[in-house]
């Protein structure tokens, strides 16, 4: 099966394998109008849509009892603008072919996440990041968009035409319109050197705010019943390239980060009690390396382990605090968790829902092995992200409604306004949508 996430019989699940739906019917638009047609046909047979992408999210956010709407025909690149540098895409393109695309014309994105499997649209709606001390979330780099609406119509929006939307749309949880195409500002192609390096916890939260003010794109990864850590600076550099060894990058990434840590979770997964051996021993596989390439071979690595994540994004001075209390959690409890924690930042966005919006953000990212448990550890994990007024990665678990994003996001009613004038009859709508934005 591909990676994009399927069902059979006409259920389809995410990639997840946490969520699962049956659509009344299946759509392959190939082309815009073909989109809007099956928009004013639903509206006709009293039907909601969806778009849905590769089903990277953990979260519903994608599931539908009505139409769903598969981008894949809705791919390629439409336009490559070199004065104003800009690249114009279809909203089903995958990031990959997006990157490997911008690579042969000798462009970049800034910045991306760490996986390149979702379509554009999909990792840009629910608020896909890397890190970055200076550069933001995908969809911050977003310079104009073109979505159908719920009447069917073909609405543009930049800072320049329908601003308001633009302010929203760039990360639209699917409830504004079904984006059809994605502008995006590019930037000629330029190396990255990465230094990934293990060191204790302790020192990692002692040194955080230099860490971070010193790199460009700072992460790390935090190894629960040890104390210790493995991570990651990249920096632009002048070259020359020198990418990971074949050989050494087979065994770093994926023998060591898919091969024997897909083993480990499935022992860890059938005894709980080795979790902590493994751990340490894990944690201490990862020797230091540098490497230098081009952005996306960097930023971007392959995920072959499934699992289920939840994300928080926390002031970013709420880190360290947050962290020690995340440790004291799962130290005095009798978890189990065999995954590391992510810890990534970003700087404040003016994007109406971004998790950066209006402030300076640290994202906290915990994971569990496929078909583990998670309740009890994400629980305990999101209690003391919403003591940080922590808001949740739209794309993962998380238990928030309306009410509580209410308050954690200052413009919240400026989206739920603007949703009303777009979709008054919640054409868009679906459970999830109906408990985040409320109905």
């Amino acid at each position: 099966m591909s990676s994009t996430a399927s069902g059979k019989n006409g259920t389809w699940r995410n990639w997840g394998g946490n969520v699962v739906s049956r659509p009344a019917r299946e759509v392959t638009p190939a082309s815009v109008e073909e989109l809007a047609a099956a928009v004013r046909q639903a509206a006709e047979d009293g039907l909601t849509v969806k778009p849905v992408g590769t089903g990277h999210s953990f979260t519903s956010i994608a599931a539908t009892d009505g139409v769903m709407i598969r981008p894949q025909l809705l791919t390629g690149i439409r336009k490559i603008d070199r004065d104003a540098m800009t690249v114009t895409v279809e909203a089903g393109t995958p990031l990959k072919r997006l990157n490997l695309a911008l690579a042969r014309e000798g462009l970049s994105l800034t910045n991306m996440g760490d996986i390149m499997e979702q379509t554009v649209s999909g990792a840009t709606s629910t608020g896909t990041h890397g890190t970055g001390r200076d550069s933001a979330s995908i969809a911050a780099q977003i310079k104009g968009l073109e979505l159908v609406t719920a009447d069917g119509s073909v609405l543009t929006c930049s800072e320049k035409e329908n601003p308001e939307v633009f302010a929203a749309a760039r990360i639209g949880l699917g409830a504004l319109g079904i984006v059809t195409a994605i502008t995006f500002a590019v930037e000629p192609v330029f190396l990255l050197t990465a230094r990934e390096e293990p060191m204790p916890f302790e020192r990692v939260l002692a040194e955080f705010d230099a860490l971070w003010a010193e790199n460009e794109h700072f992460e790390f990864y935090w190894f629960p019943h040890t104390g210790s850590t493995n991570t990651k600076r990249n920096n632009r550099s002048a070259g020359p390239e020198k990418p990971v060894g074949q050989v050494a990058g087979w065994f770093e990434d994926e023998f060591l980060s898919n091969g024997v840590f897909q083993v480990a979770q499935w022992v860890g997964r059938a005894v709980p009690a080795t979790v902590p051996t493994i751990a340490r021993v894990s944690s201490r596989a990862l020797s230091a390396r540098t490497y230098t390439d081009i952005p996306y071979k960097v930023y971007t690595s392959p995920r072959r382990v499934r699992f289920t994540e939840m994300e928080y994004a926390v002031p970013r001075e709420a880190l360290t605090e947050t962290l020690r209390e995340l440790k004291a959690m799962v130290d005095r409890s009798d978890l189990r968790v065999s995954f590391p924690v992510e810890v990534r930042t970003a700087p404040a966005d003016d994007i109406t829902l971004s998790t950066a919006s209006g402030r300076d953000s640290a994202y906290v990212a915990v994971h569990m092995f496929k078909g583990t448990p998670y309740q009890a550890y994400f629980t305990a994990a999101e209690r003391i992200f919403t003591a940080h007024e922590g808001r949740p990665h739209w794309g993962k678990v998380h238990t928030r409604d309306a009410e509580y994003f209410a308050g954690v996001y200052p413009r919240f009613g400026e989206f739920t306004a603007l949703r009303d004038r777009l979709d008054p009859d919640r054409r868009f709508q679906n459970d999830y949508l109906r408990r985040v934005l409320g109905s």
